[in-house]
């Protein structure tokens, strides 16, 4: 209803609100019959110019409604003289609030504000004495409908059900089961090939781009199209293939994937908090197995397990598949990878021949890289080539799985009676270990207490004890590391179940060993053990070991060969003729490096100057 505008040409406001909870209470707070109370009561006291403001489904603890606004802005620009409503809830359920326009902003403004129903009018000012209490009682009702609903998603999320009202990218409803998520075949492979790109070594942005070259449309796009998800009507229709990589991090985080429901994943401290909290990991109610799996379990716990480990790309441009695998033998600490460009090569003499090393790609104990750098030493070099581990991988994985396809039954039986002792040793060199590190940390934690009385009472610097301080704190986050590293190890060990026939059945989906890729190394290998090497020179020997997933590490039976006394003979007399060589060399090595720096010293003596004739000119003045 809109009457002719008269007088000051200002409007009367009718304001209407509807909310979902005020539906329940009957009809006699619908639209049509606030409209109808609002138009007889302006009518009957001779309010003209009247305007009809409505938001029907809008709560009232929330301010943000479209017409509500339009109305204050009317307000604001002196459109409007009055404001009525059919009580004080339909302006809103937030005494705060409601308070501030009714008894502030409206009366700044000069627009007079009547409710009917709680006969509140601000130009009578007796009416308005219980309006304060109104408005708590009001905001009661909010704060009790609230707690209702929580109690009822509570329990619903409690039962299992989803709490979501839409699937994720790769499911979908089931039509006969609005509660039951079924698969989506034409999504599902693309979060299929999503972790299978994780396996392989791709990086979050990486598989982004790929995605996005293939045009393959993102899940908002994807979803929207069909009518499902939550961005139906504000999605960007105009870059239907703009994949990100917090999306790909996003699908590969989520066990939904794995066939389970996860609810609560976030909360809100109050009812008039508009902002949501990420629920912690620990906290999140998760029931297993309520829909088809997408992904297998196996194949999820590897892919969290990479993720885990941050792989840059540095010169050479691309990032090491065995990053997050080695392991240091001795102290348990992780291997660093060093990659780059070498020095200049040298001849037999160690002078520069124009030429260059090949580049460098080997591991370090990660303990005695940061170790250097402080000038202390926690471990040793453990030092490694990339390629010789590759190899060694490579060979190791194709003797495994050739002795477990062709005997299957005996391998089985050998890594369940091997896993028990094997668990034992470990847990007992990993205990020793967290207990050294244990008293140590110790150890450090009352050094760094004796150092502060020390410093207190003037019997250290300032600057020594800032010197002393940085070291034991650097030492004491390193152990800290260790034993955290070496708890969870103990942990994982613990519930740890060998499954052999898992194994197998990867063994299986291989069939070209030729090559190593990163999808080989992520899907075999779950750890490299690498210890300190023995020997120098050709006499080189160094042992790492190889921890498979599912089955750990695996002894490989072989025939044990008897030499003949003529092949033992031949033996000794290579390693006599090696070790003659060796000698050889080392003599002849020395001599010409020899030769060759007196040759040096010769080249930068200085030369005696040459005395030239004197000679006498005509004046008889002599010169050379």
């Amino acid at each position: 209803m809109k009457t002719k505008q008269t007088g000051s040409g200002k409007i009367t406001a009718l304001y209407e609100r509807l909310s979902r909870d005020d539906e329940l209470t009957g009809d006699s707070n619908s639209i049509i019959n606030q409209k109808k109370l609002l138009e007889d009561y302006a009518k009957s006291h001779g309010f003209t110019n009247c305007v009809h403001f409505t938001d029907d489904g809008w709560s009232g603890a929330n301010f943000d409604r479209p017409n509500w606004k339009r109305m204050i802005e009317s307000i604001e620009s002196g459109e409007v003289s009055h404001v009525l409503v059919k009580d004080l809830s339909r302006v809103g359920r937030d005494y705060l609030q409601v308070g501030f326009y009714t008894e502030v902003m409206f009366r700044e403004n000069g627009v007079r504000f009547i409710a009917i129903a709680n006969g509140v009018d601000s130009d009578k000012r007796e009416s308005s004495e219980f309006a304060p209490f109104l408005n708590i009682m009001n905001e009661w009702y909010v704060r009790d409908s609230s707690r209702k609903i929580t109690t009822v998603l509570r329990a619903k999320g409690m039962s299992g059900a989803h709490l979501t009202n839409h699937c994720i990218y790769g499911y979908k409803k089931d039509p006969n089961d609005k509660n039951h998520w079924i698969i989506d075949e034409e999504a599902a492979e693309v979060v299929r090939r999503i972790y299978r790109m994780a396996i392989e070594g791709k990086g979050p942005y990486e598989t982004a781009r790929i995605l996005a070259l293939e045009k393959i449309e993102r899940p908002s796009y994807y979803l929207a199209q069909r009518g499902m998800g939550n961005h139906k009507s504000n999605y960007n229709s105009t870059e239907p293939y703009a994949w990100r990589g917090n999306t790909i991090s996003d699908i590969l985080s989520k066990p939904e994937y794995m066939g389970h429901t996860v609810n609560f994943r976030t909360y809100k401290e109050s009812y008039k908090d508009k902002r949501s909290k990420a629920t912690p990991k620990e906290d999140l109610v998760i029931f297993e197995d309520t829909q088809e799996a997408i992904i297998d379990k196996e194949t999820w716990e590897r892919v969290q397990s990479l993720r885990k480990t941050i792989r840059r790309t540095d010169t050479i441009g691309e990032a090491n598949p065995l990053t997050g695998l080695m392991f240091c033998a001795d102290c348990g600490a992780k291997m660093y990878n060093h990659r780059g460009k070498a020095g200049k090569a040298r001849d037999w003499a160690g002078r520069p021949n124009g030429k260059r090393r090949p580049d460098r790609d080997e591991y370090n104990c990660s303990r005695y890289d940061l170790g250097n750098q402080r000038y202390d030493t926690y471990c040793t070099t453990h030092l490694i080539r990339t390629v010789v581990v590759n190899e060694l991988l490579l060979e190791a994985i194709k003797e495994v799985c050739n002795y477990a396809q062709n005997n299957e039954a005996a391998f089985i039986e050998q890594v369940c009676s091997a896993s028990g002792e094997r668990q034992k040793k470990t847990i007992k060199t990993i205990r020793q270990r967290k207990q050294r590190s244990e008293k140590r940390a110790d150890e450090l934690s009352r050094l760094i207490r004796k150092l502060y009385e020390d410093n207190v009472n003037g019997k250290l610097s300032d600057k020594l004890f800032e010197q002393m301080l940085h070291d034991f704190e650097l030492e004491l986050d390193g152990l800290n590391t260790s034993i955290t590293q070496d708890q969870q190890e103990l942990d994982r060990i613990s519930n740890e179940s060998v499954n052999a026939e898992k194994f197998i059945a990867l063994v299986k989906r291989y069939t070209d060993f030729s090559e190593l890729t990163p999808a080989m190394i992520n899907e075999f290998i779950e750890k490299i053990l690498v210890h300190q090497a023995e020997g120098k020179g050709a006499s080189r020997t160094q042992e790492i070991e190889i921890f498979f997933n599912f089955v750990g590490k695996v002894e490989i039976p072989h025939e044990e060969v008897e030499l003949t006394e003529e092949e033992i003979a031949a033996i000794a007399e290579q390693e006599r003729r090696r070790a003659k060589k060796a000698e050889y060399n080392r003599r002849y090595m020395q001599k010409k490096r020899k030769q060759w720096k007196e040759q040096q010293e010769q080249a930068q003596e200085p030369q005696e100057p040459i005395e030239l004739p004197l000679v006498q000119d005509e004046k008889g003045a002599l010169s050379a």
